[in-house]
């Protein structure tokens, strides 16, 4: 996830605890998704939606505080 941004990120996950929230959010929906559209774990297509919503969410305010501390 956004490659030009790997140093930033790196930078922004030891001094940024809000980033380092989000970050750790988007990873964890982005498993359980994985865990549920390979059938580890039982939902609904619509709760597969629902977390793929909330997972693009994180990752838009993600790439906000990316482009905030880049100066972009």
């Amino acid at each position: 996830m956004f490659p030009e941004y790997r140093d930033l990120i790196t930078s922004l996950k030891t001094t940024d605890l809000h980033f380092t929230r989000l970050f750790d959010q988007h990873n964890e929906l982005d498993q359980r998704i994985l865990n549920m559209e390979n059938g580890i774990q039982m939902a609904t297509p619509a709760e597969i939606d629902t977390l793929k919503r909330e997972k693009l969410q994180l990752k838009d305010e993600l790439y906000a505080v990316l482009q905030k501390a880049s100066g972009d």
